[in-house]
């Protein structure tokens, strides 16, 4: 990337937009999946969870957010973040929980050749700054996120942003039982 172009965080209103988020997820989901996942569960689970019409769903509904970061001003996207607002389903998750309102940080995903641009903040910061900004915006008192146990670079990642264990829950995978942690911080 040129030196000019600054890495833009953006709250996505267009639904147009959708596919161009889930390629960036198709290429970023494989790569946080513990080594035994299998290319057909990673497969199964990007058609099933990660598509074009899931980002649209989210970009039009009220309980979630989906932010992107760009390569400069309408660049192409190199990172992306969904944000829920409901309460979660899961009771382990509710558990570890402190009380009051919480945010999901439920995706949180950048291009490999964008971790480390050399150009300031980097845009997994970028984009972590702007998700637990929104939280606060829609009144969240603590963000949560589930990392799989087995996801070292992303553990390291997510204490540094704040986020402490506090937690465990399942994660199915076509079949395939994860473990995550639950990470929570205050806001």
């Amino acid at each position: 990337m040129p030196a000019d172009r600054p890495v833009l965080i953006e709250l996505v209103t267009d639904p147009g937009a959708a596919a161009e988020i889930a390629f960036v997820a198709a290429v970023t989901f494989p790569l946080a999946c513990p080594p035994h996942s299998t290319r057909e569960n990673i497969a199964a689970h990007l058609a099933g969870s990660l598509t074009p019409e899931h980002f649209a769903h989210w970009i039009t509904g009220d309980d979630h957010d989906v932010l992107v970061a760009r390569d400069g001003r309408g660049g192409p996207p190199i990172g992306y973040s969904l944000i829920g607002y409901g309460p979660p389903a899961d009771p382990a998750v509710r558990d570890a929980l402190p009380g009051g309102r919480a945010v999901e940080v439920s995706k949180m995903y950048v291009l490999p050749d964008h971790h480390g641009t050399g150009r300031g903040a980097r845009p997994s910061h970028l984009l972590m700054a702007a998700a637990l900004d929104a939280g606060r915006a829609r009144g969240a008192e603590s963000a949560w996120l589930g990392v799989n146990q087995l996801n070292a670079r992303a553990l390291t990642y997510y204490r540094k942003m704040g986020f402490a264990v506090a937690g465990t829950r399942s994660f199915d995978m076509n079949g395939a039982v994860e473990h995550d942690y639950v990470m929570v911080r205050g806001l």
